[in-house]
């Protein structure tokens, strides 16, 4: 695998993963309950989502930046903490926006400041520093610590607790940034800061992925080896969820590991059946569209899911929908997948002009 040549299996899982976001972020009225994340423990195909995405971003930052050797230039950084901040502020204008249109107000005081842009954001950014400055052979050992540090956090913190005012990970975003900036519709904002120091760690063991695909003889090799990994952090996520259950919610380690474990083992199986066995492009062209343009793409979903709600164009399409689907959840089904192949529109129309946006 040390060709340099493009690895087609991550741009599908990546493609995958960001149509599946579209997907679960659509539903509109009664959807089907593995379309909705876990209410608090619990583990639904939902909750993959946004795992599978971070844990192509850990594959993807060692992938890059080796192929600058690891070189802490002044060019890199900048590209690096450019980049951190252009995808901060995405996120922050899509709470903006939202906020703007449904509640007419530019009042900021009430903007919320988290959502998954963000962390995605700040997790590019800590593992992208510690591949520039920090001896890779600390990985697994970083990563360990990392998740060992937030498990103790949330042990002594009472971080399972759904009531903000015991769970440490509310008390510290309410404390640091006042309840009128965090998320309403839940006790825990599912994407504060506490719960970062999981999702870094999360990234990180991505990254390590990306140095087995980097360092492995052939093909053969890098699917094993995904596959161990894999293998090893579902077992151990497991074994963990006894004491920290799986939870979306807070990030628990326990879904750290059982998520990631799932994300490399689904890569080395897209990676058998496409860059294995040379699958036919038109094949998988369909998710490879999402993932050339996988994140702009993902925030145009957001923008239009916005403007449609407010217009109520999703209100009338919904109910167009429902006079002849007689079955509420599928229903809500079909407007899903309308989403998806309408953003898909998008992307095939940039993927035809070769056109990639990368943020």
């Amino acid at each position: 695998m040390a060709s340099n040549n493009r690895l087609l299996s991550l741009d599908v899982l990546r493609g995958l993963t960001v149509a599946g976001m579209i997907l679960v972020n659509n539903g509109n009225g009664d959807t089907f309950a593995m379309l909705l994340h876990s209410e608090w423990n619990g583990l639904t195909p939902c909750d993959l989502v946004f795992p599978f995405f971070l844990f192509i971003m850990g594959v993807s930052c060692y992938l890059s930046l080796s192929k600058g050797l690891f070189a802490p230039t002044q060019q890199t950084i900048r590209r690096i903490l450019k980049r951190t901040v252009l995808l901060f502020l995405i996120g922050l204008f899509i709470n903006w926006f939202a906020m703007a249109l449904w509640d007419q107000t530019l009042d900021v005081s009430h903007l919320r400041l988290w959502a998954v842009l963000q962390r995605i954001a700040l997790c590019y950014f800590f593992v992208s520093m510690f591949a520039l400055f920090v001896n890779h052979r600390y990985i697994i050992p970083v990563t360990l610590a990392l998740l060992a540090v937030y498990a103790v956090i949330l042990l002594a913190g009472n971080g399972y607790s759904q009531d903000p005012t015991e769970n440490i990970l509310a008390r510290v975003d309410t404390y640091l940034f006042g309840k009128d900036h965090l998320y309403r519709y839940s006790p825990i904002d599912p994407e504060g800061l506490l719960g970062t120091i999981s999702g870094v760690a999360h990234t990180m063991i991505g990254f390590y992925c990306g140095k087995l695909i980097k360092s492995s003889a052939g093909i053969e090799q890098t699917m094993c080896r995904l596959f161990a990994v894999g293998t090893a952090c579902i077992l151990s996520g497991y074994l963990l969820s006894y004491l920290l259950p799986l939870n979306k919610c807070i990030w628990s380690p326990s879904y750290a590991l059982v998520t990631c474990g799932l994300g490399a083992s689904l890569l080395a199986l897209i990676m058998f059946l496409i860059d294995y066995h040379t699958c036919p492009t038109y094949r998988y062209r369909f998710f490879l569209v999402f993932g050339m343009n996988a994140l702009a793409l993902y925030v145009a979903s957001e923008l239009f899911a916005v403007i449609f709600g407010w217009s109520g164009l999703s209100t009338m399409y919904y109910d167009t929908l429902s006079s002849f689907i007689p079955y509420a959840r599928l229903t809500s089904l079909a407007y899903a997948l309308t989403m998806v192949l309408f953003i898909f529109a998008i992307g095939y129309l940039l993927y035809r002009k070769r056109i990639f946006i990368k943020l």
